[in-house]
């Protein structure tokens, strides 16, 4: 990789370098969080976080851990800062989205190539960009991180959990009824299992999963919950839904729900994208 050749005398500098020979694998599940100008970026040994929150009801974590990058070095326990993250997704497609006009699979192997660095707090996050010889560099303004809300959404406290194939949860976004105001989930150890319902502009939809579905690979439901949470929240997480393989539907006992999404990245490494988003309000359950 050209970068690699950069003179490596200003990395004694950096708190943190990440650099990818393709930098989609960054861009794109950034992309998946991307609904709010700002993010907290924290990094420590084990890889990359990153965070966007909305009206401290909804929170997304983007994670792309270490070993997806060529080289990962930080010099602290834990590096933050938070960023543009409009401005971020625009540097890392300065080129465009790597086409070339002709041969589709010449195309493909076209890639854009990233090195990341981080000096510390009150310096910019500088990123190197290269794609067939020309380098570009962006010096991008660094914030002092916000402390993300803790939705204190642990695993001892989860009453119900499905693991389902993306896309027959694709399939039921496109059936439900997106003009209501909420989506409710039902899940239950009987009966009907795992439903979808929305009350929209044409009426009231359901959407339910058997448990013995060839889309259901994991269902684990201790108790009948049926909580609503808004639509308008629910919405940048189809990002994450149009872009993962697999997605986890837990709910907690405050009804608090976490999606989590597995997403296989170019090289088919995979990355984890979660959405924590708290309940609407109580439904009385049938």
């Amino acid at each position: 990789m050209p970068l690699s050749t950069q003179s490596q005398t200003d990395d004694e500098f950096y708190v943190l370098v990440a650099t990818l020979d393709n930098a989609r694998n960054l861009s794109n599940i950034l992309k998946a969080i991307a609904f709010k100008d700002h993010a907290i970026f924290s990094a420590t040994p084990n890889g990359l976080k990153v965070t966007v929150e909305d009206s401290k009801c909804l929170q997304a974590n983007a994670f792309i851990q270490a070993e997806i990058f060529q080289e990962f070095t930080i010099k602290e326990d834990m590096v933050g800062f938070q960023v543009n993250l409009t401005v971020l997704l625009d540097c890392l497609n300065i080129f465009g989205g790597s086409t070339l006009p002709g041969n589709y699979t010449e195309a493909l192997k076209v890639s854009t190539a990233l090195r990341m660095c981080y000096v510390g707090y009150g310096y910019p996050l500088t990123l190197f960009l290269e794609e067939g010889g020309v380098v570009t560099v962006c010096k991008i303004n660094t914030q002092e991180p916000e402390e993300p809300i803790d939705f204190e959404f642990c695993s001892s406290n989860v009453t119900n959990k499905v693991i389902l194939q993306s896309e027959s949860l694709k399939e039921a976004f496109s059936e439900l009824d997106m003009t209501s105001e909420v989506l409710q989930i039902t899940m239950s150890p009987s009966q009907p299992f795992f439903r979808l319902s929305t009350f929209g502009n044409s009426g009231n939809a359901h959407y339910d999963y058997p448990k013995d579905s060839d889309m259901m690979e994991l269902f684990q439901c201790t108790k009948t919950q049926t909580n609503r949470y808004k639509m308008s929240l629910l919405k940048p997480s189809t990002k994450a839904l149009a872009l993962s393989c697999k997605v986890s539907v837990r709910t907690d006992n405050r009804g608090f729900l976490s999606l989590q999404y597995l997403v296989r990245n170019d090289d088919g490494q995979i990355c984890f994208v979660e959405y924590y988003c708290c309940p609407d309000e109580e439904v009385e359950e049938e």
